[in-house]
């Protein structure tokens, strides 16, 4: 019990501690207060159980985990399931590579090429927190599962998670390894939203983003999309010339993302109040609502067809008006996906969303 209570603390204390000492309820206490949703009875209390459950079910906080334990860490990659559903017919095999803004694509995406009556492969995962795409290279061999899946052609659909600095060779490394063993290999590259809003004031909070306008929402956007995003693109179209065709695509996640933030600051986002409602964390960790949006754009560019029409996910179905929800996020994805060049889908169209 006390290995699971310092082990909880390591996860959930935003500041380091003497843990041990303390009072495992205070921490269950600071825990619930950090992250709302780990409630999964909603009775108003986190009990162990619910605590570690919940931990199980983000492995964003492997983050946390690592910062405060010297380091990052590579988890177990799922065993690969060829396809996820028998039956289906299956669709390419995926491996996620990643840092917490995108690493729960590797289990919402599953039930979505299901529900689309798609077979999922799984050809493994891969998660460093807060990592930049050549640290997932550098990991030493006898644990990179990344490199061993590619280097044994197991590997249609590689999806990556850049941050911060750009260019990342990470990047064209693994690109060049898998394309050795798969001439066919697919690398989506996810263009994230900006951490803290991009803000270097110390003072910045989850709560802050509420104070967002329209006005600061385009500015933030566009210095983003002039500054990171431009470099990215500017890496990939480089990328794909020296490869001689188009292999590596952009899932343009953060437009996704702002898309929503101003439905939110509208009043137009079913269910959704306040733009803080969308983060668990002044980070920019993403709660379900944005967690599954990001894997919808996901999903659009993966398998190039629209999710619009999918049924809700189990992580929105106890939210308000979850139903109007899901549509929304559908319809915003599939938008930012085939509205952005570089994705691969562009162009292409749903009848069931409205020109505005």
């Amino acid at each position: 019990m006390k290995t699971a209570i310092v082990f909880l603390v390591l996860l959930f204390s935003t500041h380091l501690v003497s843990a041990q000492k303390a009072d495992p309820a205070k921490w269950l206490d600071r825990a619930l207060k950090l992250f709302p949703d780990s409630d999964a009875d909603k009775d108003g209390k986190l009990s162990l159980a619910e605590a570690l459950k919940y931990v199980e079910a983000h492995p964003e906080l492997e983050e946390l985990l690592a910062k405060k334990g010297g380091g990052a860490r590579v988890p177990n990659a799922a065993p690969p399931i060829t396809p996820a559903t028998p039956g289906l017919p299956p669709g390419p095999r995926i491996f996620v590579c990643a840092h917490s803004f995108m690493i729960y694509t590797a289990k919402f995406l599953p039930p979505l090429a299901t529900a689309a009556g798609i077979g999922y492969q799984d050809a493994g995962q891969q998660m460093l927190g807060g990592s930049q795409v050549i640290q997932h290279w550098n990991v030493p061999d006898e644990k990179n599962r990344a490199k061993a899946a590619l280097r044994e052609g197991k590997v249609d659909v590689l999806t990556l998670s850049p941050h911060m600095l750009l260019p990342d060779a990470g990047i064209d490394n693994f690109t060049k390894l898998g394309l050795e063993k798969n001439p066919n290999l697919r690398v989506l590259v996810q263009a994230s939203w900006p951490g803290r809003d991009g803000s270097s004031d110390p003072s910045f909070t989850n709560q802050s983003r509420n104070e967002a306008t329209a006005e600061s929402l385009k500015q933030m956007h566009d210095l983003y999309h002039s500054t990171w995003v431009k470099a990215l693109e500017d890496q990939v179209t480089k990328l794909n010339a020296s490869s001689g065709h188009d292999c590596v695509r952009i899932v343009p996640v953060g437009d996704a993302v702002m898309a929503l933030r101003q439905h939110v600051l509208n009043g137009t986002a079913p269910g959704i109040k306040k733009q803080a409602d969308l983060f668990r964390d002044s980070l920019g960790h993403p709660m379900p609502p944005l967690a599954e949006l990001a894997t919808y754009c996901h999903f659009a560019a993966i398998y190039q067809r629209t999710p619009v029409g999918l049924p809700v996910p189990a992580e929105l179905k106890s939210m308000p008006e979850a139903e109007a929800l899901n549509v929304l996020l559908q319809k915003i994805a599939w938008e930012a996906v085939t509205h952005y060049p570089l994705s691969g889908v562009q162009g292409k169209t749903d009848p069931t969303i409205q020109a505005e």
